[in-house]
């Protein structure tokens, strides 16, 4: 690792989300003492980007179907980080070359699928060449992952108690055409694979709420069925002091049962729409093409905010983790921070991980430098 070319490559840094997150690696690098790299299939694009954004950032040219290319190329890095979605598409020979030669990876996928596709096939590969594999490494699933974390930490429960947590989602964002193209997948997608249980510590399960007061909030907790539960209940499984079974569940904020009701509708009515190829199809060209996004001024307007509870046995912790535009600004923030982690050796694990597994406290400091906001309120 020590003759690596390169400290940080990220993959589809022409992207919408690839740009923002580039700035960000450029604006870093000289502080963090990294080598960063931009890659993707076009050398003119990438090297106007490079360009842009000053420093020394090299150019390397690879395309996502060409697994000896990728390959190569993570060979010469100790991290490679992807924005090139939607994953089950685009993406699956990537973390395929990164745990052949012991690299490294992160993604912003969204697609269940895929997620535990990159536990089921790449896993014991990864730890045999001293591999991080992190997935849905942005505001999804890192927020409700960390958020989790540390509201078990302020609870400490005993090794005997079962732990349940909540997280709860309250903000303003946007979609660009590749969030919005990658929900297509999964939602036309198959359902998952559980990754495999060799290395749980604990039986885990989903919370089975369905539209509930939720008083933490002072509103209604509506179910968000995202890969956000999957990322936490595999931290759950592994990681120490989550109690004797651990149970997870993710919801979005309305301010009352009308307004939940009416998401519920939404929800079902897009799944339906996006569940055969011609309605499917029809949804896709009226979204926004990838790699085009909100613009600065509406990313400004955006926030999220997070509340997760965790509760045993009559006692109750509280964390939120709070920020800036969730989809775009803060994810480009948590990406980029997380790859200059694992380069730089803060890395707790290795194999399929999910973020707080892998990084956890190191990222939670790396994230509240960059003004991100992670605190026990209760």
């Amino acid at each position: 690792m020590a003759q690596r070319e390169h400290d940080v490559v990220l993959l589809g840094a022409t992207g919408f989300t690839g740009r923002l997150t580039a700035a960000h690696l450029a604006s870093r690098a000289a502080t963090e003492g990294q080598r960063v790299a931009l890659a993707g299939r076009d050398r003119e694009r990438l090297s106007q980007l490079a360009s842009d954004l000053g420093g020394e950032l090299a150019v390397e040219v690879v395309d996502t179907d060409d697994l000896a290319g990728l390959t190569a190329l993570a060979s010469r890095t100790r991290v490679l980080a992807t924005t090139v979605g939607p994953y089950a598409r685009h993406g699956r020979l990537v973390p395929q070359a990164c745990a052949r030669t012991g690299t490294s990876y992160l993604d912003l996928a969204g697609e269940p699928a895929f997620v535990a596709d990159v536990a089921w096939r790449h896993d014991a590969e990864a730890r045999r060449s001293g591999a991080t594999l992190v997935s849905s490494c942005g505001f999804e699933s890192v927020v409700t992952d960390l958020g989790a974390q540390l509201a078990v930490e302020a609870l400490a429960p005993r090794d005997d108690e079962p732990v349940e947590v909540r997280s709860y989602l309250r903000g303003q964002g946007g979609a660009s055409g590749g969030t919005i193209a990658s929900a297509f997948e999964t939602l036309g997608s198959r359902a998952p694979r559980v990754p495999p249980p060799s290395r749980a510590m604990r039986p885990t399960a989903g919370v089975a709420d369905g539209l509930h007061h939720a008083a933490v909030i002072g509103g209604v907790g509506v179910p968000l069925p995202t890969v956000d539960g999957q990322i936490a209940r595999r931290s759950g499984a592994r990681l120490p002091g989550y109690g004797s079974r651990f149970a997870f569940g993710y919801f979005v904020g309305a301010p009352s049962r009308a307004a939940g009701l009416g998401m519920l509708a939404a929800m079902a009515t897009l799944s339906a729409l996006a569940a055969t190829s011609p309605t499917r199809a029809l949804l896709r060209a009226l979204a926004p093409s990838p790699g085009d996004g909100p613009s600065a001024e509406r990313r400004a307007e955006h926030w999220f905010k997070v509340t997760s509870v965790a509760s045993t046995d009559g006692r109750q912790a509280v964390s939120e983790v709070a920020g800036g535009d969730p989809g775009y600004g803060e994810t480009a923030v948590i990406l980029a921070e997380a790859a200059f982690a694992l380069a730089a050796g803060e890395g707790l694990a290795t194999g399929a991980c999910g973020p707080a597994e892998a990084l956890g406290p190191h990222l939670r400091d790396r994230l509240r430098a960059q003004g991100l906001r992670l605190e026990v309120t209760g």
